[in-house]
């Protein structure tokens, strides 16, 4: 279907021509996907624990349809909407975060969840894509911005505030996963403002020394980890069953509805979905989700090189670090190639909280990189600003 005429002026118009549209494609492909893996994975697991078959499949249908929304209506907000987006939704988020360790559901040892009458809310699913985009401000803002009195506005430091109170708060919970996956976010966004050298592998070993901690100190982080490296230490059951499950599909997998490792895996719909779709519809299927993820990332990253707002830049890139990261850790857990954690692949695994948070961060990729007639470009003065060896340093044209 043709899209809207060149002529037509209209806001929707506007918005089909400069938004990304490849991208647009991909982020409904894994909605698509995510349909038809909670086909087949759901029933089994919503049997075994006695409920409707359909229960699974019934809620994903409207997390799903609220994601599509949300990803349609942030990618056509401006670039000043989707900053006072993200700090309202951010200090929403973080607040409901705290409330977690009063008011959250205990599951597994964890207070991560607040419950809903209808749901269950993580509310530190949201701090990722709120916390990219105000780190992004706050870090570009810092050049551009004078307080009275000729003061630089002080974003370096407000943003180490930002992360150091989300550091607390997620390791309070503790959710050390999503801790981690915030830290490789910020830590890139450092890099990506040009944050020199020798800081940055301070900063490396600092998430050296951090991991090393965290293996102290949390006896579930040391059983994770020792299992990954031991084969003989601890169960394996969840890891052997899905890498027998990958073996099983093959090339072309045993067909939907055929699998088996739905039967046999409590989180069969959630944290091991990749598995269900290697035993079912095979490698191919697979390595089509590894590339749509791949694209996804690779695209962004590639526009970002011809931006010139040091705000879209450090944003998106952190945007879209958080979003390739959840895929990583959840389809790397899956094939045992890191220690096992309980994170959704974006779009595809059940879950409202997930859905809603990637639908939010491709929503906000999406503005950022949408073509703006009139914006992008930086001033002279703010692109000299940024020292030699930056990447968000630009060569006179």
């Amino acid at each position: 279907m043709a899209g809207p005429s060149r002529v037509d002026s209209s806001a929707l118009s506007r918005w089909w021509r400069n938004t990304d549209r490849v991208t647009l494609a991909c982020v409904g492909l894994l909605i698509g996907l995510g349909y038809v893996l909670m086909l087949a994975a759901s029933p089994s697991v919503a049997a075994r624990i006695g409920a409707s078959r359909n229960m699974f499949i019934l809620k994903q249908i409207i997390f799903l349809l609220l994601a599509g929304g949300i990803v349609l209506v942030v990618s056509s907000l401006s670039r000043n909407t989707i900053k006072k987006l993200a700090f309202v939704g951010g200090i929403i988020a973080l607040g409901a975060t705290a409330m977690t360790l009063v008011h959250g559901m205990e599951i597994k040892g964890a207070r991560r969840w607040i419950s809903l009458p209808l749901m269950s809310v993580q509310p530190s699913e949201f701090l990722k894509p709120c916390f990219a985009v105000v780190t992004g401000w706050l870090l570009s803002a810092r050049r551009t911005v004078v307080l009275k009195g000729n003061i630089a506005f002080p974003g370096m430091l407000l943003a180490f505030a930002s992360f150091a109170a989300i550091l607390v708060l997620l390791k309070s919970q503790p959710d050390i996963g999503m801790l981690s996956v915030i830290t490789m976010v910020f830590m890139t966004q450092l890099f990506v403002d040009g944050l020199r050298l020798y800081w940055v592998g301070l900063c490396v070993a600092s998430m050296v020394g951090a991991f090393g901690a965290a293996y102290i100190v949390f006896p579930h982080v040391r059983s994770r980890v020792q299992r990954f490296l031991h084969p003989d230490v601890g169960d394996h059951y969840q890891i052997d069953t899905a890498l027998r499950a990958f073996g099983n599909g093959g090339l072309l997998g045993r067909g939907p509805g055929e699998g088996r490792v739905k039967d046999l895996l409590p989180d069969a719909h959630a944290d091991f979905v990749f598995a269900v779709a290697g035993e079912e519809y095979g490698l191919l299927l697979c390595v089509g989700i590894i590339l749509i993820f791949g694209t996804i990332v690779i695209r962004t990253l590639l526009k970002l090189m011809r931006e010139d707002d040091p705000f879209v830049i450090i944003s998106a890139s952190g945007l879209v670090t958080g979003f390739g990261l959840q895929a990583f850790v959840n389809m790397g857990s899956t094939l045992h190639l890191i220690p096992t954690k309980g994170m959704t692949l974006p779009f595809i695994s059940y879950g409202g909280s997930s859905a809603m948070s990637v639908a939010l961060t491709m929503g906000m990729v999406l503005a950022l990189t949408r073509h703006h007639v009139g914006q992008g470009k930086v001033s002279q003065r703010v692109a000299q600003s940024y020292k030699p060896g930056s990447l968000l340093e630009r060569h006179p044209q």
